[in-house]
């Protein structure tokens, strides 16, 4: 066994490398791949059979359901008029002469029929026979006479028995009587009342079979639709329309007798007595799923070409890469028995070859270095010293001058205790802590309640300048001060009340600073009672704010909108309300969803 393993290596170690690559690819992808085509080719064979047979049922269901619906609507109507009493009496009642019905017609019924057409737009007409011989034959209503006794509609109806009869026939056009056209109607005897029976009635609605034509039309994608009624004749289809005269069915219906039965779909109409026989027969038109099966091999063809292109390409990358790299070592190697130390400016690559490349580049730069002057090195030493002395002077610089600041403050603040000057000693405590506060303040993000306190301390200086001319105060609930912001997101704001609200007034000057939550969201308010600004500076703001690269007007403001407008996107809301000499409130909402809360 050791012996077999050891010629099959020997076997495959004499193989050229190129052919090595050529092997690699014919059997581990192009044999996969035609492999996977087929397999793959017929699978998918199967699923757009499937799935065109169900697009089949579901095209044949659609054109049933709007057929069924369209010749529901009818017989809704049709037991709506059967109904309205106030008919009935209009077509019981004896009139004198003309003049007589056309005055009732014009109160009564003249719209009472046509209106249940423009809400069911699938009904043509609608008439109402009766052999009331005093009504006036014409319009809507209709006098049953030997015309109406000898037509086809009204023998099918009378010898189906039925009170409500779909039928389908070819009757005198309504405008011109010499020519036939087709019809579809709903008919029913119109007895509802007994008490309204001196005459006889009889109502007959007739379908829009434009309506169904489009049904089926719409279908003509998938199926070759057949509308049949009871006797097995065809009323509709997509190829010839309306066909009526058949005694015997149409002849493509045999084929359900045939092999190719399984291309012949049925569905009943429905269940109700008056659609009892009546079916849809659809007949597949084996060019969609011809045309689907072709799209399929063409994509998978293309697709596996598209593969096949891009592993031979892929290939070829790698094996070009492989000899470039050789050959560039093996001509720098040759460099190096000439005593010249280049490196392999290439990008070496983290495979096995570029290792050999990276060790190579590090032997020359070794050598090199080794015969390097010792006073170079010197000198290479000494200005990396250099270096190190002066990061560490710029070290101790920065460590020095927050420590200068507050000894300075802390100088001062020991003058104003000992002299007894309570008011500047408050202000100087401020300040420090104000300053400290801003270099230990290295979080982004702060809770409510440190932005607050940070606010404070600024508002005791501001406090302490303005003295009595100025106020302020702030209105906080408990639940909010939990909550997280951008720090300095608060005090931009309360520094732009401070100096262009109160500063220009004469009487006392008061800023609130109000937050709480309401609606889901944290809501925060800075106000003034200020000088306040007219609706064109306000808008002149407002527009400075909200547009992007806007330099010298509310830098503040700007800054407060933009973070956080970069934090929330258009989840916050900005806005700034101001009125003339009363005063100027600038408020945002943030949603608390998107802020951490302190426990």
């Amino acid at each position: 066994m050791l012996k077999r393993k050891f010629k099959l290596r020997k076997f495959v170690n004499d193989i050229p490398l190129n052919y090595k690559f050529f092997l690699i690819f014919f059997v581990g992808v192009l044999l996969p791949i035609v492999v996977i085509h087929l397999l793959v080719m017929d699978r998918m064979s199967e699923l757009i059979k499937a799935r065109e047979e169900q697009n089949l049922e579901i095209s044949l269901e659609r054109a049933r359901k709007d057929i069924h619906d369209f010749i529901d609507g009818g017989v809704a109507v049709s037991h709506a008029l059967n109904t309205d009493k106030t008919l009935y009496e209009m077509l019981d009642r004896e009139y004198k002469d003309q003049l007589d019905f056309y005055e009732t017609f014009d109160e009564q019924l003249r719209n009472r029929v046509t209106s249940y057409i423009p809400v069911n737009n699938q009904i043509q007409r609608i008439s109402i026979f009766t052999d009331n011989k005093s009504i006036v034959n014409g319009g809507n209503y209709h006098v049953i006479d030997d015309g109406v006794l000898d037509s086809d509609w009204y023998k099918m109806w009378e010898n189906s028995g039925n009170p409500v009869f779909v039928a389908a026939y070819r009757a005198a056009e309504a405008n011109n009587t010499a020519s036939t056209a087709p019809y579809l109607s709903v008919i029913e005897r119109m007895d509802y009342y007994d008490y309204f029976d001196t005459y006889k009635k009889l109502l007959r609605i007739d379908i829009d079979l434009s309506k169904i034509y489009d049904v089926i039309m719409r279908e003509n994608d998938y199926l070759n639709l057949y509308l049949v009624n009871e006797n097995n004749q065809i009323i509709m289809s997509s190829d010839s329309g309306y066909q009526r005269g058949k005694v015997d069915a149409y002849p493509v219906f045999q084929l359900a007798e045939d092999d190719n039965q399984q291309d012949v779909h049925t569905l009943s109409i429905g269940s109700a007595k008056y659609v009892k026989g009546w079916k849809l027969i659809g007949i597949t038109q084996g060019v969609r799923i011809s045309k689907a099966m072709m799209e399929m091999r063409l994509y998978i063809s293309a697709l596996a070409a598209v593969v096949t292109l891009f592993t031979t390409t892929f290939i070829f990358i790698m094996l070009r890469s492989y000899n470039y790299r050789v050959k560039r070592l093996s001509r720098h190697m040759q460099k190096v028995t000439n005593e010249k130390f280049d490196l392999i400016q290439i990008d070496e690559g983290r495979d096995e070859i570029g290792g050999l490349i990276q060790n190579f580049n590090m032997m020359t730069t070794r050598i090199k270095f080794l015969i390097n002057n010792v006073y170079k090195l010197e000198i290479q030493k000494k200005n990396l010293e250099m270096e190190r002395v002066r990061a560490e002077l710029n070290f101790l610089q920065s460590q020095m001058n927050p420590h200068f600041l507050f000894n300075t403050l802390n100088a001062i603040l020991v003058v104003c205790t000992k002299n007894n000057y309570t008011d500047v000693t408050d202000i100087i405590k401020s300040l420090s802590k104000l300053l400290r506060r801003l270099l230990s303040w290295k979080e982004d993000i702060v809770t409510l309640e440190e932005e607050l306190m940070f606010i404070e301390m600024y508002l005791k200086i501001e406090k302490f300048r303005f003295r009595d001319k100025f106020e302020y105060q702030f209105e906080v609930e408990e639940d909010a001060v939990h909550y997280k912001i951008p720090k300095m997101s608060i005090q931009p704001l309360v520094e732009n009340a401070c100096k262009h609200g109160i500063q220009a007034i004469q009487g006392v000057g008061m800023v609130k600073i109000c937050a709480f939550v309401v609606d889901g969201r944290l809501r925060i308010v800075i106000s003034d009672n200020g000088k306040g600004m007219d609706s064109s500076r306000l808008k002149e703001i407002i527009m400075s704010v909200r547009k992007e690269n806007s330099t010298g007007i509310s830098i503040g403001i700007r800054n407060v909108y933009r973070r956080l407008e970069l934090y929330y996107n258009d989840q916050v809301r900005f806005d700034i309300v101001s009125t003339p000499n009363q005063g100027t409130t600038v408020f945002f909402e943030i949603p608390i969803k998107y802020l951490d809360q302190v426990v």
